[in-house]
């Protein structure tokens, strides 16, 4: 992949509108476009109503979600630092990094975080959270392990393998069995997972964090919406059918290698009355600039299997930090 130069979306194409409200009741035919409608944007928790839930997207696959007064942070991935992905050449002994005014700035007071899987761009940013706050951490056994390597009470770690469905009191967490997303040569970077009971050195460089495994989750807020967020492009077409969420953030994909992949995953879906892109940004530029789009995303070949296979979709393309809240 290469990102020599801006990858911004044609205003003409992609629109996305910071307007002040609700998102409109009408559906936008998925092939045309999608306006994105957001509450007005603003720092604090204070932006989500005691009625209403406000969802912020952190960039790559990573979201807060404020229920009211209640906060819940999905791959949490700020901080940004390059490693030469988008750029030239890749580095995988990149140092980690946690710019920790920014996390701060951003998290608010998350009683929960889920963790799709462990790779840097998901989950670097994950020990400082939970240093500095007094969140679960709900993931893999490999999410599990590496917490244990940063000194976080395993107390704090809730584990799971998809198919838990976690009440958490005015809302409820469904773990999805998902896959990672597959380069043209039907492989990817640092597969691996860990087990058994002795902590693991405490990683260093984006190497030592492999993916083990992948999960997506359902997060269903009682009297509000539900939303299915996904942290790679591919899926369990098995552990996803059934779910029939309100919103979907999906990961596009960068290959062809996943066969039928968009038409298979919102056919399992129940194709969802909104859904967002995700996890199609270059996640080495800072959140104080405008997504640019990882060249390696097809956004017409997407567009086209989405408004294919779930004609009345709308597709909402999200910008960084900025309040939405679908109704």
């Amino acid at each position: 992949m290469s990102a020599t130069r801006d990858q911004g979306f044609p205003r003409r194409r992609l629109l996305r509108t910071a307007a002040a409200g609700a998102v409109a009741a009408g559906a936008v035919a998925a092939g045309a476009a999608a306006p994105a409608s957001a509450a007005a944007p603003a720092a604090g928790p204070a932006d989500a109503t005691a009625d209403g839930v406000t969802f912020r997207w952190f960039g790559t696959s990573g979201w807060r979600i404020d229920i009211g007064a209640r906060t819940v942070l999905v791959d949490p991935y700020l901080t940004r630092f390059p490693t030469g992905l988008f750029t030239k050449p890749f580095n995988a002994n990149t140092p980690l990094t946690t710019n920790e005014d920014l996390v701060t700035g951003h998290v608010g007071s998350p009683e929960l975080v889920l963790v799709t899987h462990s790779h840097w761009d998901h989950f670097s940013d994950v020990p400082f959270i939970a240093a500095t706050t007094t969140a679960q951490i709900v993931g893999t056994e490999t999410t599990y392990h590496l917490l244990r390597a940063y000194g976080v009470d395993p107390a704090r770690i809730i584990v799971v393998k998809g198919g838990e469905v976690l009440d958490f009191g005015g809302y409820a967490v469904q773990a999805v069995a998902a896959r990672h997303s597959r380069n043209a040569a039907h492989g990817y970077f640092a597969p691996g997972t860990l087990h058994g009971t002795a902590v693991p050195p405490r990683p260093e460089t984006i190497a030592d964090l492999p993916e083990g495994d992948t999960l997506a989750f359902h997060v269903s807020v009682d009297g509000g919406p539900s939303a299915f967020f996904m942290g790679a492009s591919d899926f369990s077409e098995r552990d996803t059918a059934g779910l029939r969420p309100d919103v979907a953030m999906i990961a596009p994909p960068t290959s062809t290698s996943t066969r039928t992949y968009v038409p298979r995953l919102l056919t399992a879906l129940g194709c969802p009355r909104t859904v967002v892109p995700v996890h199609w940004d270059n996640f080495e530029t800072s959140l104080t600039e405008p997504p640019r789009r990882d060249p390696a995303v097809d956004w017409d070949a997407f567009l086209r299997q989405v408004g294919t296979a779930s004609p009345q979709s709308r597709v909402v393309v999200p910008e960084y930090l900025t309040p939405y809240r679908f109704v």
